[in-house]
């Protein structure tokens, strides 16, 4: 079963102010007229207006659409009461995104009231217990691939069951790239070897798709998923921990650049210790604004643990950039993983450990009091500088949701 929040961080907002209910709305990354729309309301959509679109252009489809900034705090709130709803269920629920869950049904005792049933006690609990002006989409389904086309079926606050029996009657009504994993890239290569439609997708020999059309073994994969058989295992081993920024005001001044590089590699440190991780590389890259991209990684022999070491690789990378332009999006992350372990104490402690054990106090500190009460220097007067932001499909950023609970 594939569960998704209608328009979840506009309807939230009218959930939390009641006067803006029944209004068009938009929350937007930046609320001036060259902002970028994440996520219009019901309303909002019967008037045109689409995420991506700039506040401009959405004003143009309907001149007095309200428009607020995310309140990341309030999503991840309705979130975890989203959760919690489902966990009543079954134990095993994934997260797709912040809005979107999956339940596994198989081997729980509900199973036998039948999933339909559940799917309506599920709404309106939701409605209960999250908030009555939220409302979801319900997809039922062998597998996640067919509930989350079933899901999308019938917006807003949708329930809808893919069967064999109605399989072919659903394909024959969508287009190929209606189907979750399907961009315009693959539906070219699906189109040269005669594929056009979802029902040919279907209708397709094993042989082709395998050997010629993905000439991989996704080929395989595509075959039983569009059958509805699962194969899309949930993964939620942490590769890397990573932090972005969209510049609201461009600059190539190092001196800010390296003031907001400070503040995401805090971010991503805390995230980083905070499951009990070390890194033994890391990554920077840049979109400048004639939107040419640089980038840049290192792998280390020595692990990444504090801010302070995360942050003076990150500076030294920063600073091998061949040529320096006004940078739109800054991107830092760190990967090669690996566990840290309760170390053994020394009788002479090692400058390392002391720095280690300085770290853990000001993330506990900063942890139970709030983000940044305390903070290296060169941070100073950046409270606002880096706004808190919910990354859109960030599966793994959940984790840390769910660890602080």
């Amino acid at each position: 079963m594939h569960i998704d929040l209608n328009s979840c961080f506009a309807t939230a907002e009218q959930q939390a102010y009641p006067p803006l209910r029944g209004r068009p709305l938009v929350i937007a990354a930046y609320t001036t007229p060259g902002g970028c729309v994440v996520a219009p309301s019901i309303e909002a959509k019967k008037w045109g207006i689409k995420t991506g679109m700039t506040v401009r252009d959405a004003k143009l489809l309907y001149k007095d659409v309200i428009v607020r900034d995310p309140d990341p705090q309030l999503i991840r709130d309705v979130h975890l009461k989203f959760h919690k709803v489902l966990a009543d269920y079954s134990p095993e629920v994934f997260p797709k995104s912040i809005d979107e869950l999956v339940i596994d049904f198989e081997g729980t005792h509900v199973f036998k009231r039948g999933l339909v049933e559940i799917a309506r006690e599920i709404k309106q609990k939701i409605r209960q217990e999250v908030g009555e002006w939220i409302s979801c989409n319900i997809g039922i389904a062998t597998n996640r691939f067919l509930a989350k086309l079933a899901a999308g079926l019938h917006k807003p606050d949708g329930l809808d069951t893919i069967s064999h029996k109605n399989l072919r009657e659903v394909y024959a009504g969508r287009t190929l790239t209606d189907l979750n994993g399907i961009n315009t890239r693959y539906q070219a290569r699906l189109n040269t070897y005669g594929v056009f439609t979802p029902l040919d997708f279907l209708e397709a020999s094993l042989d082709i798709l395998k050997k010629q059309v993905f000439a991989s073994i996704n080929g395989y994969y595509w075959y039983l998923r569009l059958r509805g058989w699962e194969i899309d295992a949930i993964d939620f081993n942490r590769k890397s921990f990573g932090q972005s920024y969209a510049l609201k005001e461009q600059t190539d001044d190092p001196r800010q650049l390296i003031r907001l590089l400070m503040k995401l590699c805090e971010k991503m440190g805390r995230r980083l210790r905070g499951n009990n991780y070390r890194a033994y590389g890391i990554h920077l890259a840049l979109v400048y604004t004639d939107m040419t991209y640089w980038h840049m990684g290192r792998t280390l022999q020595i692990p990444l643990y504090t801010t302070s070491d995360l942050y003076k690789k990150a500076v030294w990378i920063l600073n091998q950039q061949p040529v320096w332009k006004k940078v739109r999006d800054l991107s830092v992350s760190c990967f090669h993983l690996e566990e840290t372990q309760p170390e053994q104490l020394d009788l002479f402690e090692s400058e390392m450990a002391k720095n280690k054990k300085v770290t853990t106090a000001v993330d506990e500190i900063n942890n139970k009091y709030g983000e940044f009460v305390i903070t290296p220097a060169l941070m100073m007067d950046m409270d606002k500088e880096i706004i808190d932001r919910i990354a859109f499909g960030q599966v793994k950023e959940l984790e840390d949701l769910y660890a602080r609970r």
